[in-house]
């Protein structure tokens, strides 16, 4: 038998192919396996004769391989027949001693079960399915259940090779009653949500007449005319058929003003040494206290205080009080002197510092815009108004209302102020009155600003800086202190004052005006012109009458010219200049032929005189007041009816004016 070399296989699946072409895959036989091929040059041994294996095929043993000679080539492999199961198989040459391979398992059922796995130990409590309103269950509780099972715990409850059935052990059923509540859904906030809105709505909507703050009364509201004092009879020169005035209630006239009661004279209270004189005032066996002399006031001291004291009730109102503490305060600080570093801040506490009143404070800064701010007439006409800051607003010193407005709230608020700047219509540059039966604009709350500031007792004041540091007239600037910007009450301040938010107008009653009241005003027409110089010397536009501009000529009535005080505490010696002027009405006479200066009455609060309609001049022409300032050169205050009368009788005078207030005749 030739040396046939182990045929080289390129994939097991190869392999597998020629093992079953071999038929050599069956279970090997009983006998003893062979032995070891002998070491390198030994002899060969005898081979054995084929065997037929149990499926009638032989099989025949392979003998030991000689030494395997060192070939360049290896030879071809021979050639292998497929054979049928009955024939005998071929000898082939033999492979080389391996191992033979493991049999495949049989693919037929075996009726013998397969061992069982070996069953895991539990290591973890049963825990029961939880329903779907339970909470969670801790494991605490799960091992507390278990341990109340009679079961050892070292045996596991599900074991099978205890005798005892496993038990399962169910969580104690849970009390509703002490889950928390659940949270809200999305449905249900929102439901909440909407009806909160709904209420604050409906709240709103009842609270719409109340304001949010309410303000106390500084200054006396428009004078009724029910509380004039008793004045002269009408002139009976009234046609019975004319209509009355619409704006005098004719019923209420005879009612007396009431003013408060004039201080009382001063009771010097009874001392010790003065009882002592009177022996019936106390007991014989009473003692008096000994008097010190040194510390007691005298008479005038005493004097001096009561009067002092009954000043003081007096100025109830802003427009009494004396404001000259403030006032020289804020003309002590020009902006050029200030530092670049906070200037607000320095103002604040130099302007406020020195006072304790808020009202104090609030009119220093008043005042302090008035010296250092000017208006920007320029960038106003010239339509290029620049935004600017506080600081560079200071050190500029010019703005227009805005800037104004920002100005005082940043002053107010560094001093410790409640300060806000309010935005919306003002009748100032540019308004022009609505004629008799005119309708009113469109609402359009905007174009000024001005500020609202908490004074003493916590009462809201509206003010205005801008129109308080002076005025505007043909495109220029004119400084003028308007200290009535500051002292007006929210009611009257609010007839040129419309803002844009209802909550600003801090009115005593709480009554908020529409947009179609205020364009009117009190006065349905065009109102007389009213010139600033009245209010100077302590008469109020808001009092007079007649307050249309146009007079008609030819009703048949009687004309009452009547002015009245800015307020009833006004005493034009102290609060104002010196003693008050003669008041004049200058007429042109019957269809304007004749001029005249009459004279008006006066009982300290109002002034007034009947003139016929008639007498009072032509339509087309203008009747004036007038105030008697200068008597031949001389300071005309003071001057009485009587020694104006005969100075016109004397024939040789010099007289001039001052306008306070105009009319047209028609």
């Amino acid at each position: 038998m030739a040396d046939v070399e182990e045929p080289k296989f390129n994939s097991l699946a190869d392999r597998i192919a020629a093992l079953n072409k071999q038929k050599n895959f069956s279970t090997p036989p009983t006998t003893k396996r062979p032995p070891p091929p002998p070491p390198p040059g030994a002899a060969k041994p005898v081979s054995q004769a084929a065997t037929p294996n149990a499926n009638g095929v032989s099989s025949t043993q392979s003998p030991s391989l000689p030494a395997r000679p060192q070939k360049r080539n290896p030879p071809s492999l021979p050639q292998r027949t497929n054979t049928a199961r009955s024939e005998p198989v071929a000898k082939t040459p033999p492979l080389p001693s391996r191992d033979v391979p493991p049999p495949l398992p049989d693919r037929r059922n075996s009726s013998q079960p397969s061992p069982a796995l070996p069953r895991r130990p539990s290591t973890q409590p049963f825990h029961s399915r939880r329903g779907s309103n339970s909470s969670e269950v801790s494991h605490i509780s799960t091992i507390s259940n278990l341990s109340l099972n009679p079961v050892s715990s070292r045996t596991s409850t599900t074991s099978v090779d205890t005798a005892q059935p496993a038990r399962r052990v169910l969580a104690p059923a849970l009390d509703l009653a002490k889950l928390p509540p659940l949270p809200p859904s999305r449905k249900e906030r929102e439901a909440r949500e909407a009806q909160a809105a709904r209420e604050n709505a409906d709240r709103e909507a009842t609270e719409v007449a109340k304001a949010p703050l309410l303000s106390v009364r500084s200054a006396p509201v428009v004078p009724d005319v029910g509380s004039r004092p008793g004045l002269p009879p009408r002139l009976p020169s009234r046609p019975r058929d004319s209509p009355a005035p619409s704006h005098i209630d004719e019923t209420s006239s005879g009612a007396p003003r009431r003013l408060p009661p004039p201080p009382s004279a001063y009771v010097r209270p009874t001392t010790a040494s003065e009882s002592s004189r009177n022996p019936s005032s106390r007991s014989r066996d009473e003692v008096p206290p000994p008097v010190p002399l040194s510390s007691r006031p005298t008479f005038a001291q005493i004097d001096a205080v009561t009067v002092r004291a009954s000043t003081n009730q007096t100025d109830c109102c802003l427009i009494c009080r004396d404001f000259s503490a403030p006032d020289s305060v804020a003309a002590q600080y020009p902006n050029h002197s200030l530092p670049r570093h906070d200037p607000v801040g320095y103002l604040a506490s130099v302007l406020c510092g020195p006072f304790p009143s808020a009202t104090d404070k609030a009119r220093a800064i008043f005042t302090w815009c008035h010296h250092n701010i000017a208006y920007n007439v320029e960038e106003f006409f010239g339509k290029c108004i620049k935004g600017r800051n506080v600081d560079e607003t200071i050190f500029l010193g010019k703005a227009v209302c805005q800037g104004y407005a920002e100005v005082y709230q940043a002053i107010a608020q560094r001093a410790g102020l409640q300060c806000v700047v309010v935005v919306g219509h003002g009748k100032g540059y540019g308004y022009t009155p609505l004629t008799k039966n005119q309708p009113p604009p469109p609402r359009d709350p905007s174009g000024h600003a001005w500020n609202a500031v908490c004074i003493d007792n916590g009462e809201w004041k509206l003010l205005d800086a801008c129109w308080g540091a002076g005025n505007v007239g043909e495109q220029k600037y004119h400084k003028q202190f308007k200290p009535q910007m500051f002292c007006l009450s929210n009611e009257l301040f609010g007839l040129k004052h419309f803002p844009r938010d209802e909550r600003y107008f801090f009115r005593s009653d709480g009554s908020i005006p529409t947009w179609e009241e205020y364009m009117i005003g009190p006065v349905r027409g065009e109102k007389a012109e009213f010139y600033g110089t009245a209010t100077d010397e302590g008469v109020s536009e808001f009092t007079f009458s007649p307050a249309e501009k146009h007079i008609p000529v030819y009703s048949g009535e009687v004309v009452r010219f009547q002015f009245g005080k800015v307020c009833e505490h006004w005493q034009p010696e102290r609060h104002g200049k010196g003693k008050p002027y003669l008041l004049l009405m200058k007429v042109h006479g019957l269809d304007g032929r004749k001029e005249d200066l009459v004279p008006l009455e006066t009982d300290g609060f109002w002034w007034w005189t009947d003139i016929p309609a008639r007498d009072l001049g032509a339509p087309g022409q203008t009747i004036f007041l007038y105030a008697l300032t200068t008597v031949n050169n001389k300071d005309a205050r003071g001057v009485s009816k009587e020694e104006y009368y005969r100075t016109i009788n004397s024939g040789s005078y010099s007289m001039s004016w001052a306008i306070y207030a105009k009319w047209e005749l028609v």
